[in-house]
């Protein structure tokens, strides 16, 4: 504490720097598996038998949601421009297409089209198999392009009036409007939702191992009965959730990060 010229100032004694959240999460999680190192050490070891069989699940989940949200976009990206159509008989059609596929469980989803498609294709004398992983991916992808859909739709309506007004007084047409003008600026809108949509569409790929389909899921129930120990049983799932996290978490920061620099006010 000091004086000058009648004016009290004070000095903070210390000044604790910034840290980062992600830091502090990885702090955390490597503390944990080092107390539980400390405490199931031979079932960690264990653990890291089954680590190629756990990575090759995971290879499924990312190649599932990669495909389900890839195919939900070319999808959706449709089905929002029918529903933007000033045509009754088109847009009508594409809005219930929306109202199903959004209100409808996942799960049922996918058991619909594990059932519904057969198990292989016949072209011509060749007998092409029809597996159950691209069923999970069908089933993942058909809420997917709704959602889309919605994100589109949400995205064209929230770009202002007077811009269509611009544009018609240029004598462009609705479709050389949508096309030149609106849909770029709706890049900057849409991004983040739909990448916050593929987190949950990535975590949601579990669901596919209901209906026998080898994924993290599957291979870590194979690994705990495999093993038969309730310890290791625990490691395995929090071990799940380490690798979803690790997978998840940054898209879910680059989606906060990315809503931020694009907000509109």
């Amino acid at each position: 504490m000091a004086t000058e010229n009648n004016t009290l100032i004070l000095k903070a004694p210390w000044v604790f720097p910034t840290v980062s959240p992600v830091a502090l999460w990885l702090v955390a999680l490597v503390a944990a598996w080092a107390v539980l190192g400390q405490l199931y050490a031979d079932s960690i070891r264990l653990l890291l038998l089954w680590v190629p069989h756990l990575a090759k699940g995971l290879q499924m989940n990312i190649l599932t949601s990669v495909l389900a949200i890839g195919i939900g976009t070319v999808l959706g990206l449709l089905v929002g421009a029918l529903e933007l159509s000033q045509a009754r008989w088109i847009n009508t059609p594409a809005r219930w297409y929306v109202q199903v596929f959004r209100n409808a469980p996942l799960l049922v989803l996918i058991f619909f089209t594990t059932y519904v498609f057969p198990f292989e294709i016949k072209i011509g004398s060749i007998y092409l198999p029809f597996p159950d992983w691209i069923k999970a991916t069908i089933g993942l992808a058909l809420p997917a392009s709704a959602h889309i859909a919605e994100i589109l739709r949400g995205a064209v309506q929230s770009i202002p009036t007077p811009q269509w007004e611009a544009s018609a007084s240029l004598a462009f047409s609705r479709s050389q409007t949508l096309r030149w003008i609106i849909l770029p600026q709706c890049v900057k809108r849409v991004l983040p939702p739909w990448m916050n949509l593929y987190a949950m569409i990535t975590m949601s790929t579990t669901l596919a191992s209901l209906v026998g389909v080898t994924e993290l899921l599957e291979s870590a129930k194979n690994a705990s009965n495999t093993v038969n120990r309730t310890d290791f049983t625990i490691l395995v799932y929090l071990a799940i959730l380490t690798l979803f996290f690790a997978y998840c978490y940054p898209i879910t920061r680059l989606t906060r990060r990315l809503e931020k620099k694009f907000s509109f006010h």
